[in-house]
């Protein structure tokens, strides 16, 4: 628990840190008077630098971070499933670009800053540390298991969505034609569906029930294919969604019940014995020997009984 708290502490700080850089309240524009000569325009060369205690802050989480993975790298029984697994490849990405930063940021040369540049852009990286907390954590376990096993149902979902994006997008395109004057081929003054693919983003978001209202049906032929496509777009996500509903019930019930089972103690288990052993199948001659085992254990006792006549040592 308290490994699972400190991580949840750390990741949250990182996260929260990561946002905080792209305020302004915590960026200073600097360098502001030196000029660049581009030609025959001067153009004023900007620098952004961000307030040094998120980068302190920033810091200590990497340091836990990286203290929490090597431990778990040492320990880690099987090296190379640890290396396959996807949440520990996050780890390293994740804690890899803040030492190269580091590294790189007393270097003044252009591909130092272009590394620099780069370094700053994956930093996006960072944020995909809230994955971890599945390690500590039943209900996003769930969530991920659910996830995996309605692979199939998300892909029904996404050529359903494809094939009504497509029909929609089409008929919005030549449905807003209807209308056009006829000194205005195009239709381009009285609507902004000028062609198909500019309808794939509007049937994608009408689909979804989104409704931007960014571009939107100004004839009343286009009203028309606009509400069906509402109306496909409901049905066709509505269908496959009680799939995944039922799968994720069955996979938290799994997981609320193994919650409950009572904690077995780890119990020593002794080797099992031998065939040269004496003891080997002592216990069954002791006990009715059932079905399935009572040959085993009468051919293993004639074997001995062989031995034993062999050796002149008969028993009473």
């Amino acid at each position: 628990q308290f490994i699972a708290f400190a991580s949840l502490f750390f990741i949250l700080v990182s996260i929260t840190t990561f946002c905080l850089e792209t305020h302004e309240a915590f960026n200073t524009i600097i360098n502001k008077t030196e000029q660049v000569v581009n030609g025959t325009e001067t153009v004023l060369q900007y620098e952004i630098e961000t307030d040094p205690a998120l980068t302190y802050v920033e810091g200590v989480c990497v340091v836990w971070f990286t203290f929490e993975f090597l431990v778990r790298v040492v320990f880690s029984p099987n090296k190379l499933e640890f290396i396959k697994n996807l949440l520990n490849i996050i780890d390293f990405v994740a804690i890899l670009p803040f030492y190269l930063e580091v590294g790189l940021s007393g270097l003044s040369s252009k591909a130092a800053k272009d590394v620099l540049g780069f370094l700053r852009v994956v930093r996006f990286v960072r944020i995909l540390r809230i994955f971890k907390l599945t390690r500590h954590f039943v209900g996003l376990r769930v969530l991920g298991h659910t996830l995996r096993a309605s692979t199939n149902e998300f892909l029904l979902l996404i050529i359903f969505l494809a094939l009504g994006v497509l029909i929609f997008a089409t008929m919005i395109y030549y449905a807003e034609r209807v209308g056009a004057q006829p000194n205005d081929p195009s239709a381009s003054e009285h609507t902004q569906f000028k062609n198909i693919p500019i309808g794939f983003w509007w049937a994608v978001v009408t689909m979804t029930t989104l409704g931007y209202g960014d571009m939107y049906p100004r004839t009343w032929s286009g009203m028309l294919v606009g509400a069906l496509c509402a109306l496909a777009g409901v049905l066709t996500i509505a269908m496959p969604v009680p799939v995944i509903v039922n799968n994720f019930g069955m996979y938290y019930s799994l997981a609320m019940a193994k919650q409950k089972l009572p904690r077995k103690r780890k119990k020593h288990i002794p080797p099992a014995p031998q065939a040269s052993s004496p003891t080997f199948c002592k216990t069954d001659l002791n006990m009715a020997c059932n079905s399935t085992q009572g040959d085993i254990c009468l051919g293993k006792d004639n074997q001995m009984m062989e031995h034993n006549r062999s050796s002149g040592r008969i028993p009473l």
